[in-house]
């Protein structure tokens, strides 16, 4: 008999294509998009925080994290591109899937340009039954 694994955590990860920040929203509003949603959600977000990048060192755009008790949501933004990919991971209680699903339908509400072309769902902190 073999043994299995239980999964005490889920990843989701998104790449998103078609944004443009400065006609769909910024990269602050996304941010308090992100804490909206996890909040919504009954995570509790511990910190939170946005840098631009202007081009010089890195490519155009953003990266945003919340840190959460149970892992975190980031996005991180290459502008010029119109690429937008993001991660959800959690532990516990709390669906990372669901985030997702609602991040998703309030951008796409907002930015119709915008459109998830990969999402992937992983299994994480496998244990041994």
């Amino acid at each position: 008999m073999s043994m299995g694994f239980l999964s005490k955590g889920r990843h989701v990860m998104l790449d998103i294509v078609g944004w443009k920040e400065e006609q769909d929203f910024s990269a602050e509003d996304l941010l308090a998009l992100m804490r909206d949603v996890a909040e919504a959600a009954g995570v509790n977000v511990v910190h939170e925080h946005l840098v631009h990048f202007d081009g010089s060192v890195s490519p155009k755009g953003f990266a945003s994290v919340l840190l959460i008790d149970e892992s975190h949501i980031s996005a991180h933004c290459y502008s010029e591109d119109g690429l937008l990919a993001m991660d959800i991971f959690t532990c516990g209680e709390h669906d990372p899937d669901t985030i997702a699903d609602n991040l998703l339908a309030y951008m796409m509400a907002a930015a119709p340009t915008l459109e998830c072309v990969n999402r992937q769902s992983h299994s994480r902190f496998l244990d041994r039954e």
